[in-house]
This record gives C-alpha cells, sequence and structure tokens, in this order.
C-alpha cells in the first residue's frame, strides 16, 4: 500500500505520467498498473484518465490527502527507529525564499554542530512554492513568511522581523541620506525581483500606499543578479536590512532604511502540523527556537 502512496504523491508532483514513473524508478505500465491497484482497492476512481493527465477526481484529492498524511508518518516512523540507532543522520531538505537565503547558515550550523551526520539540501523558491514542496512531503521545511499571505496547516516558529532598505551608490540620487521614504524609493531606478516572489509583492504594496508605483529597469528571481547591478553604480533596489547586512556591502553601495512608513513582516520556518513531529524535524525546531533571540538583534 506504502508504494503506491508513494505513486500518487509523485503524480501529484509531476502532473505527468511518465515523469512521475521515473521519478520512483518504475516503468510507466508499472506506475498505471499499481494506481488502478489502488483504486480498487478503495473502491473509486481517483485520477481523471485521458491521453494524458488530465487531473485528480474528488476522491483523488481526499486520498492525497491521506497519502501525504501516511506516508509522512511511515518516513517519520523510519527515521526515528534508525536516530534510536544511530543518532540523527541522513539528508534534511529546507525551501527557502530568496531573501533568507543569507541567514540559513544562521540556522544549519549550529544544528550541524549538534548533528554532525546529518546533510543539508537547500533550495530557492517563492513562498507559493514552499508551502506546495511542503505539502508534498518534498522538503521538510522552509523557510519564508508568516504573516503577510496565508500559510496553510503548518506549524510556525517565527524567527525575525524582516525591514526594508534602498541599496544603491553613494553619488547616486538619494545616496547620501541617512533615510528616504517610500515615495521616494519609487523615483530611482530600480531592479527589482520578479511578480511571482511574495518581497516583491510586498515592495509594490508598499510604493501603492504610499502613492506611486514600481516600475523596474530590470527584474531576476536571483539577488546575486540584483546586487551586482547595484554595484554598477547605476542601478538601485530593495532589499531587506538583515539580507543587506549579510551580503556585506562594499564603499561602492549604501544600505538606506525606508520610511515613512516603516514596513516590516515575520520571517520564520514552518514545518507540517504533524503530532509527533519527526526527529529531524523536531531537531531543526528546536535550533531555530535557540537562534531566533540572536537574530531578532
Amino acid at each position: 500500500m506504502i508504494d503506491k502512496l508513494e505513486l500518487l504523491l509523485a503524480l501529484a508532483k509531476e502532473r505527468h505520467f511518465g515523469r512521475a514513473a521515473e521519478a520512483c524508478g518504475v516503468t510507466q505500465p508499472t506506475m498505471s498498473t499499481s494506481l488502478k491497484q489502488l483504486e480498487e482497492i478503495l473502491g473509486v476512481m481517483l485520477v481523471q484518465r485521458g491521453s494524458r493527465f488530465v487531473g485528480f477526481t474528488p476522491e483523488g484529492e481526499r486520498t492525497l490527502d491521506w497519502a501525504r498524511r501516511i506516508v509522512g508518518d511511515v518516513r517519520g516512523m523510519r527515521q526515528e527507529i534508525n536516530s534510536l540507532k544511530d543518532g540523527l543522520s541522513g539528508e534534511i531538505r529546507i525551501a527557502a525564499i530568496p531573501t533568507v537565503l543569507g541567514m540559513v547558515a544562521s540556522l544549519t550550523t549550529p544544528f550541524r554542530a549538534r548533528h554532525p551526520n546529518v546533510r543539508f539540501r537547500i533550495v530557492s523558491c517563492t513562498s507559493i512554492e514552499v508551502l506546495g514542496l511542503l505539502e508534498n512531503l518534498e522538503v521538510d521545511a522552509g523557510l519564508t513568511y508568516l504573516d503577510n499571505e496565508p500559510l496553510g496547516k503548518v506549524r510556525t516558529i517565527p524567527l525575525y522581523d524582516e525591514s526594508y532598505r534602498l541599496i544603491t551608490a553613494p553619488d547616486s540620487q538619494f545616496g547620501d541620506r541617512d533615510q528616504v521614504t517610500w515615495k521616494e524609493v519609487g523615483e530611482v531606478p530600480l531592479c527589482l525581483l520578479t511578480p511571482d516572489m511574495q518581497n516583491r509583492r510586498i515592495i509594490d504594496r508598499a510604493l501603492l500606499e504610499a502613492g506611486t508605483e514600481a516600475k523596474p529597469s530590470l527584474t531576476s528571481n536571483s539577488i546575486i543578479v540584483l546586487y551586482t547591478h547595484v554595484k554598477t553604480g547605476r542601478w538601485a533596489s530593495v532589499m531587506p536590512a538583515k539580507l543587506a547586512d549579510t551580503l556585506g556591502l562594499s564603499d561602492a553601495v549604501r544600505s538606506i532604511p525606508i520610511v515613512d512608513p516603516k514596513v516590516t513582516y515575520r520571517i520564520g520556518l514552518v514545518v507540517p502540523l504533524r503530532d509527533p513531529m519527526t526527529p529531524m524535524v523536531a531537531a531543526l525546531v528546536h535550533t531555530a527556537r535557540e537562534v531566533a533571540p540572536t537574530l531578532a538583534d
């Protein structure tokens, strides 16, 4: 049964029979047979079939909810039994929004000091993708915004409040200022994250409320792309203060607080709402709660 539920989860992720079969290391006929057997066991159709994958039936969507719960519990059981024998080991997968990538080491470094046999895989993605990966058991935890858009059924551990800076050259417009307003930010040539990023939606909203709007001449889903353009002295950007500090800004770049109003959003760790937590996730939550006071400074 578990192997069939794993195949169902793979299909939910890939939305394609061939790719799902390949991801699970089976042939497509084997996958189709297994899914039909699962349907026979449950007595309902789970998948809307056509010449290609169409979607799940309502019964299939509900079965997916149970599959995530059951497969997650089985994986957690295996992990806990193994940890009783050898301590924590294996890989922990964390999905993070781009603006928090600079602080991930503040979490992983003390975790590894306590659990040296654990490996990390960090992936960068949008806040929506973080939640999707978490729901489909493709990652163990996420780092994202906690209070701006709906999170769904997750456990949250607050880490720090994100505030914003104008990142620009000292000799550029407003480059000699100690602070700038959001309205003034709307007057400078900006390079910003793409609109699918929650950070960009936060910036757009702040500018709109100040009576202006973002008209970036360059967008990217990479913070590095934005920063390298700012370093030319011809561009400016808006970045979180903690990220700006982590980048180690040179003399050619200034980080100027944005006020009127001061905008803040909470960043934190999100993990599946499951009791008991897997040993790996429980250890990560413990570490997050330990480091949160230092990150909030």
